[in-house]
Parts: structure tokens; C-alpha cells; sequence
């Protein structure tokens, strides 16, 4: 078996999750754990009627996300998980990595801020993304046809400032690999993962 495990981290809106596909496609098959995907189902079964009740779920999602990590890392699994990750999960994944005796490489997303904020609205304007990213109150089956109508819209500056705070362009565990995604018509994603083969073919020996 081989514990790898690949933290897809870095900006919102810089393709993680299509990267993440591309990668299982291409070196697979990986284990594909997105804290995303877990609190969007919290938020279907249970529904919240305000922000607290929508962060007490989130802290139940981040909760089921480390038990599923662990339980893959004891089946020795290769995994993938992509989140703008920052300093507040380190200490969870380092104390799991260093448990299971994984080897980590963190690939680091960036791009120019103001374009990332252009590609956060249009995905946040889309009816195909998942309601509860954009509202304060929720229950499984609600609509909003206009997504403009919605009350949790990320305004420019409370998106600029989580960019700049939180420490999404600094996290890292293990070895990294920074990519710019400006533009992603200029990003070679052939050979990206390419070069990340033959370094976890170097790892594993």
C-alpha cells in the first residue's frame, strides 16, 4: 500500500476540485474525502434556521471529516482532500499523518485576488451550487431561483479579507507544489501531474 496523502489547499475558486479529479483519473484510484461534500449533507439532513445553528453542523461536518480520514489512513488508502486549508486543521492533520506514517504533499493554489473574488460570484450565482453556501437559513428542497436574493453573498472585501487572514497562501505540509491559476488556460496540467507520478513513484521506494 502506499500512504500518500495529497492536500489540494490554496485561494477559493482555483479549479481544487477538478484538480483533485484529474489527479484519481490519471494516478488513482484515491480515496476523495471533501470537507465540502460532508457539510453539504449535514446541512440536508438537518437543516438550520440561523448562522449558529449553520456553524454548530459545520463543527459536526469538520468532526465526520477527520474520522473519515483516519478510518482511510488505517486501511492504508491513497488519499485526496482539497479545502483552503490553514493553520486551524493543521494540528488534526499532522497528528493523523504523523499516526499513520503518510506521506504528505500539499499542491498550493494561487491567483490574483481580484479574479478569484469575479470567479467566486459567478459560482455562487450559479443554481447548480449547493444553496447552503450563500444563506443564512436552510432546509433540504429550498429554492432560490435568483441567487442574487441570497443573504450569505460573499461581498469583495469580506472575501479579500479571508484571503489575507487566514493564511490560505501559506499552508503547508510536507513536500509543495505551488501553482499559479491566474489564467487556467496556461496552466499545464499534464505536466503537473506528471511530475507529481514520478515523485510519489520516488517515495514509495
Amino acid at each position: 500500500m502506499c500512504k500518500i496523502l495529497i492536500l489540494l489547499a490554496g485561494f477559493p475558486g482555483t479549479g481544487k476540485t477538478y484538480l483533485s479529479k484529474i489527479i484519481d483519473e490519471n494516478l488513482g484510484p484515491y480515496s476523495i474525502i471533501s470537507p465540502d461534500d460532508l457539510k453539504e449533507r449535514y446541512f440536508d439532513i438537518y437543516g438550520y434556521q440561523n448562522l449558529k445553528e449553520k456553524h454548530k453542523l459545520m463543527e459536526r461536518a469538520w468532526k465526520k471529516y477527520y474520522e473519515a480520514l483516519e478510518y482511510q489512513m488505517y486501511a492504508e488508502k491513497k488519499i485526496i482532500s482539497d479545502y483552503p486549508f490553514s493553520k486551524k486543521q493543521q494540528p488534526f492533520l499532522q497528528r493523523l499523518t504523523e499516526k499513520y506514517q503518510y506521506k504528505v504533499v500539499t499542491i498550493r493554489l494561487i491567483a490574483d485576488l481580484d479574479i478569484l473574488y469575479e470567479r467566486q460570484r459567478k459560482r455562487d450565482l450559479d443554481t447548480s451550487r449547493h444553496l447552503s453556501h450563500v444563506v443564512s437559513s436552510y432546509r433540504i428542497g429550498d429554492r432560490l431561483e435568483n441567487r442574487n436574493e441570497a443573504d450569505g453573498l460573499l461581498t469583495y472585501n469580506e472575501f479579500i479579507e479571508r484571503c489575507t487572514t487566514r493564511g490560505y497562501d501559506s499552508f503547508q505540509m510536507g513536500k509543495l507544489v505551488e501553482v499559479d491559476v491566474t489564467d487556467f488556460s496556461r496552466v499545464n496540467y499534464s505536466e503537473l501531474v506528471e511530475k507529481l507520478g514520478l515523485y510519489l513513484e520516488e517515495s514509495i521506494h
